[in-house]
C-alpha cells in the first residue's frame, strides 16, 4: 500500500528516478521449468485438506452483481493503467503451477463489477488494488476510499453513473492512509470542485501526516522490494502473476489527493454526512497508523475499512514497513464485535461483503483469534528460547482456524507475521553471538563457496536437493553461489528453477510474486530504469518541506560530508518561506528560519521547480537556466552540497549482488 503502493506512494522518497514507460511488463524469457513432483503432491495435499470448493464465499463473492466491466484503462499518453481482461485465463480448475488455495482467492477476486451491498450502499470491484464504495446520501453519492490511480477512479464512478444514474458526489471519506484509498480522488472531483461546493472530505486523525509521509524515508528501497511483492514484472498467467490475496493488481496511474475538511479525532465520533449518520471509531495502529471503521446505523450497515478482510493480513509487508502491533489489532477486532451488534452487513475496502449477524460474529472472532494467537503462541516460544526463524517454521494454527478459509494466508502469512511478532518484541538480534558481527552477504558467501569445494560442487549438490524437492535448502546454497559467482550461468538457472516451484507451491499471492520474481529478474537482470514520479505531482504537492528536508538528510554521502561545514539557504519565493540548511560532523541539519546572512549560498526557488528537482525532473543545468530559480554566494559551495546528495534510482539487485 499499503498501500501497497504505500507502494505508489514509496516512489516519493528518491531523490532521482528515470522515467520509464508504464505498458505492462512482458517476461522475455518463458519459464521453463516442469513442476517437479513435489510441488504436484504438495499442492495436492492442500486440495484435500480443505474445503476449497467453497460455495458460500462464491455466492457472497457474486452477490448483488449489477454489471462487469470490459477493456482497458488508459492514462492520457495512451499507456494502459488497468486491464480488466488480463486475469481472464483464471477460470476453471487450478492449474499444476498454481497452489489451489490461492487459486480459489483468485477465482474469488475475479469477481469483477459493480455491486449492489444493500439498500443505498453499492461497490465497484476489481477497478484496481482495492474497492471503491459508494453510499446514497440525500444529495448524492457519499464516496468512500477512490482507489489508487485518477484513471481508475474517473473510469468506476462513470461505470457507476453509467448504471445508477448521473449523481453528483456530496461527500469523500477516506478510511485509512495507504495510497490505494485515497490516490484516485482527483478523478472524482477536482480541487476547485471540490472547494467550490464546499465537499465533506472525512479522514481519520493524523490522515495527512501519515499518507503524505508514508515510506518517504526509505522509499527507493520499498519500490524497488514492492515490485517483487506485487508481481509487476510478471506476465499475466499461470506460470506468472495470478493474484495479489487482497486483489488482482496495483493501478499505476495518475496519484493525488485532497486534505480532510473533517477530521476524526476522538475514540469514537458521530457525524452526520448528506443527511446519514455515521458512527466512526478510530483504529490507529492496526492495519494502517491512521485508520477508522464506522457504522452507519440507519442502514445496518459497518465499514471494516482495512482492519477486517477476507485473508490473514500482514503484520509485516514484505516491501519493508514498520511492524504492526498483532495484539492491538486483535483488541480492535474484539471491540468491533459490540460495534458491529446492530449490524446486518459488513462490506470492506478489500474483497467482498459479510451478511447476517451470525456471519459476522464468527469472522470477526475469527480474525481477532488469528491474529492473537500467532502473538500469544509466538510470544510463548520467545520466552522458551526460540529464535525468529524457530518459531516461524513450528507455528501452526489450530483446526479451527486452519479451516475457515477467510483468514488463511492468501496475503499475509503465519509465518512472515511471527517472525513480524518476534521483531517487534525483540528486534533483529536472535542473542548467538556469532551474529553481533557476521559477514556481510557476498564476503560470507565466497566463504561457504570454498568451503564447499568450489561453486560447481555447491551447483551439484543443491541439484540434489532440487530432484528431492527439497527447494529451500536448494535456494539457500545457490544463494551462496550466486552471491559469490554472479554470473554463473548455471548456478541462477537452477536457483530460478528452485524459486519457481516454490511460487508454484505459495498460498500466499505475495510469496508466489517473490519467488518468481526472483526467477525471472535471475533470468533477465534487474530493472535499468526506475518508476516515473511525474503520476505523484498532485500528492507530492500537499507533503510538507519539511519531510523532503529530512529525506534529503538522510540522502547525504556522510564520507563526502564529514569535513565540510557548508551553510545553504534555501529560500521558497512561492511560500514565503526559507530553511537554513548546514552540515556538521557529517549530518545535514535544518531549521525553519529567516536566511542566514553568513550562508555559504543562497538558492531562491519555487515550490514546484523543488519538487522536479527531488523527483529527478529538474537537474543541475536547469538550476541555471530556470527562471523559477535564482542563486546568490558561491555557486561552487552551492555544487559541492548538492553533489553530497546521493541519488537513489530504485534499481538495485536483489537476487543477484
Amino acid at each position: 500500500m499499503s498501500a501497497r503502493i504505500a507502494l505508489l506512494a514509496a516512489v516519493v522518497a528518491t531523490t532521482t528516478l528515470a522515467a520509464c514507460k508504464q505498458d505492462r511488463p512482458v517476461a522475455t524469457v518463458v519459464p521453463s521449468g516442469d513442476v517437479n513432483p513435489a510441488v504436484q503432491r504438495a499442492n495436492a495435499a492442500v486440495a484435500q485438506a480443505a474445503d476449497l470448493s467453497d460455495p458460500k464465499s462464491f455466492e457472497d463473492a457474486r452477490r448483488g452483481l449489477i454489471a462487469v466491466p470490459s477493456g482497458q484503462i488508459k492514462n492520457a499518453d495512451g499507456n494502459v493503467v488497468w486491464d480488466f481482461d488480463a486475469f481472464s485465463f483464471v477460470k476453471g480448475e487450478a492449474p499444476l503451477t498454481v497452489n489451489p488455495s490461492l487459486w480459489r482467492q483468485a477465482l474469488l477476486n475475479n469477481q469483477i463489477g459493480l455491486f449492489k451491498v444493500s439498500d443505498r450502499i453499492y461497490q465497484l470491484r476489481g477497478f484496481d488494488l482495492a474497492n471503491m464504495t459508494l453510499v446514497e446520501g440525500a444529495t448524492g453519492w457519499i464516496v468512500i476510499d477512490t482507489l489508487t490511480s485518477r484513471e481508475t477512479a474517473a473510469a468506476a464512478i462513470a461505470f457507476a453513473r453509467q448504471h445508477l444514474g448521473n449523481k453528483l458526489i456530496s461527500a469523500i471519506i477516506f478510511t485509512h492512509s495507504h495510497v490505494d484509498h485515497f490516490g484516485g480522488v482527483l478523478g472524482l472531483v477536482s480541487a476547485e470542485e471540490a472547494k467550490a461546493r464546499n465537499i465533506p472530505v472525512v479522514a481519520p486523525v493524523g490522515f495527512m501526516e501519515e499518507a503524505t509521509s508514508e515510506n518517504l524515508m526509505v522509499g527507493a528501497a520499498m519500490v524497488r522490494r514492492s515490485l517483487f511483492m506485487y508481481g509487476d514484472q510478471l506476465a499475466r498467467d499461470a506460470r506468472g502473476l495470478v493474484d495479489n490475496g487482497l486483489g488482482k493488481a496495483v493501478a499505476y496511474g495518475n496519484v493525488g489527493i485532497l486534505p480532510p475538511t473533517l477530521i476524526i479525532d476522538k475514540p469514537q465520533q458521530d457525524v452526520v454526512i448528506d443527511g446519514l449518520r455515521f458512527s466512526f471509531h478510530n483504529v490507529p495502529g492496526s492495519e494502517a497508523p491512521a485508520e477508522f471503521v464506522f457504522e452507519i446505523p440507519e442502514l445496518k450497515a459497518f465499514c471494516g475499512a482495512e482492519m477486517m478482510s477476507h485473508t490473514l493480513h500482514n503484520l509485516y509487508t514484505l516491501r519493508g514497513a514498520k511492524v504492526r502491533d498483532a495484539l492491538k489489532w486483535s483488541d480492535y477486532l474484539d471491540q468491533s464485535l459490540a460495534w458491529t451488534a446492530k449490524s446486518e452487513v459488513i462490506f470492506t475496502q478489500h474483497h467482498w461483503p459479510v451478511w447476517g449477524r451470525d456471519n459476522i460474529r464468527e469472522s470477526i472472532t475469527k480474525q481477532r483469534d488469528a491474529y492473537k494467537y500467532i502473538h500469544d503462541q509466538t510470544v510463548r516460544m520467545i520466552n522458551a528460547g526460540l529464535t525468529g526463524p524457530e518459531i516461524a517454521d513450528k507455528l501452526q494454527m489450530p483446526r479451527s482456524l486452519q479451516d475457515y478459509l477467510n483468514v488463511r494466508g492468501y496475503y499475509g502469512t503465519v509465518r512472515h507475521n511471527a517472525r513480524a511478532v518476534y521483531q517487534f518484541y525483540m528486534g533483529w538480534f536472535d542473542a548467538h553471538p556469532s551474529n553481533l558481527d557476521e559477514l556481510p552477504p557476498v564476503e560470507a558467501a565466497k566463504h561457504y563457496v570454498a568451503l564447499a569445494g568450489g561453486v560447481d560442487k555447491m551447483i551439484a549438490d543443491a541439484q540434489k536437493a532440487f530432484d528431492a524437492g527439497d527447494f529451500r535448502w536448494s535456494a539457500t546454497v545457490l544463494k551462496h553461489a550466486v552471491y559469490a559467482e554472479p554470473n554463473n550461468i548455471a548456478a541462477k538457472e537452477l536457483l530460478a528453477r528452485s524459486f519457481e516451484q516454490m511460487g508454484y507451491m505459495a498460498e500466499s499471492g505475495p510469496w508466489r510474486n517473490f519467488y518468481l520474481t526472483g526467477a525471472f529478474e535471475l533470468r533477465n537482470g534487474a530493472p535499468t530504469k526506475g518508476k516515473s514520479l511525474a503520476m505523484l505531482m498532485e500528492m507530492l504537492q500537499q507533503t510538507p518541506i519539511e519531510r523532503f528536508l529530512e529525506r534529503m538528510a538522510a540522502s547525504i554521502d556522510g564520507s563526502k560530508a564529514a569535513d565540510s561545514n557548508l551553510r545553504i539557504n534555501l529560500v521558497f519565493s512561492d511560500l514565503n518561506e526559507s530553511y537554513v540548511l548546514w552540515i556538521e560532523n557529517g549530518v545535514l541539519h535544518f531549521k525553519k528560519a529567516p536566511s542566514d546572512p553568513e550562508a555559504n549560498a543562497t538558492l531562491t526557488l519555487t515550490k514546484a521547480f523543488f519538487l522536479k528537482m527531488m523527483t529527478g525532473q529538474a537537474g543541475a543545468g536547469d538550476l541555471i537556466l530556470s527562471s523559477d530559480v535564482s542563486t546568490s554566494g558561491s555557486r561552487i559551495d552551492l555544487g559541492r552540497f548538492l553533489l553530497m546528495i546521493e541519488k537513489a534510482p530504485g534499481i538495485f539487485p536483489i537476487v543477484t549482488r
